[in-house]
């Protein structure tokens, strides 16, 4: 299990993790909560009653702590019901420039999960409620940062259950298919071929792509090209020039890195890099979702 949790620390060092707490402390009544494109919302609810509304069909009901993430939040109402109000956290999750990512979008749109499951949080949730609940100094970085590892904590908690409806969490969730994603996204520079990726999944090559595309959506070559054009734009956005960058994601020649980052980004890596620092022109941020193609 470490190596698939190296490889989610990779994921989360890929697509920048951002979590940053907007309410904490006694929740009463009603409270609406609009659109929020492109960030996450988890709710952290200690004690009382909670109902949340317009995410499903019909009410989602909490009535013991729960840690509750909404993945991609529509707008929606939280209605506490006890007079005594719900003691709560409520905080934004974004992962890299708030676009398609490989982490959120192969997560189910709500996840409720008991604080009974998550025993090991029990001593940063005493810390959370302390600040919640507190005027210290600093109190709003405490927050945040306590958010953060809320938020690493469920990604790990839905790699081990297999909550992942596919991308790259549910391959971290499957042994064979982690050490694969893990040489992959340590080695964006390697010769990377079906051959080698079987030979480390101990199966045959069909086996191997079937299974890849089963799990996580992709097949595996297409896999390994978008993931060096991430870690290309990671490169980039630091300021590291492209002849550098090509290289360092396996890349022989700048044309053919070229070619490949125009085909997923949309335009080459000297246009994306001059709009990346013009903010008048438009921007593509991080790729799209990668289209699967077939492997030879």
């Amino acid at each position: 299990m470490a190596t698939t949790m190296d490889s989610l620390t990779t994921l989360l060092d890929q697509y920048t993790l951002r979590a940053g707490a907007f309410f904490a402390g006694n929740l009463c009544g009603h409270h609406g909560f609009p659109d929020d494109v492109g960030r996450g919302h988890l709710h952290v609810i200690r004690s009382g009653r909670v109902r949340i509304l317009g995410i499903q069909t019909s009410a989602i009901v909490i009535d013991s702590p729960t840690l509750l993430f909404l993945t991609r939040p529509g707008a929606h109402r939280l209605a506490v019901d006890s007079d005594a109000g719900s003691d709560m956290v409520c905080g934004t999750v974004q992962l890299g420039l708030g676009g398609w990512n490989p982490v959120t979008s192969a997560l189910p749109d709500v996840i409720v999960v008991p604080l009974a499951d998550l025993r090991d949080l029990d001593g940063l949730l005493v810390t959370l409620f302390a600040e919640a609940f507190g005027q210290g100094i600093g109190r709003q970085a405490v927050l945040d940062r306590c958010c953060e590892i809320v938020a690493v904590r469920l990604m790990r908690h839905c790699v081990q259950n297999g909550i992942a409806r596919g991308g790259t969490l549910a391959g971290l969730s499957h042994p064979r298919l982690a050490v694969v994603l893990q040489a992959i996204h340590q080695q964006p520079d390697a010769v990377w071929t079906l051959a080698r990726m079987a030979d480390l999944a101990h199966m045959s090559r069909s086996r191997l792509a079937l299974l890849f595309r089963q799990v996580t959506g992709d097949a595996p070559m297409s896999y390994v090209a978008a993931w060096r054009i991430t870690t290309a734009q990671r490169l980039l956005r630091k300021g590291s020039p492209i002849k550098q960058v090509a290289g360092d994601v396996g890349f022989a020649t700048v044309s053919a890195f070229s070619k490949a980052f125009a085909r997923l980004a949309g335009v080459p890596p000297s246009l994306w890099v001059a709009q990346l620092h013009n903010p008048s022109q438009p921007h593509n941020g991080t790729i799209g979702q990668p289209t699967a193609q077939a492997d030879p």
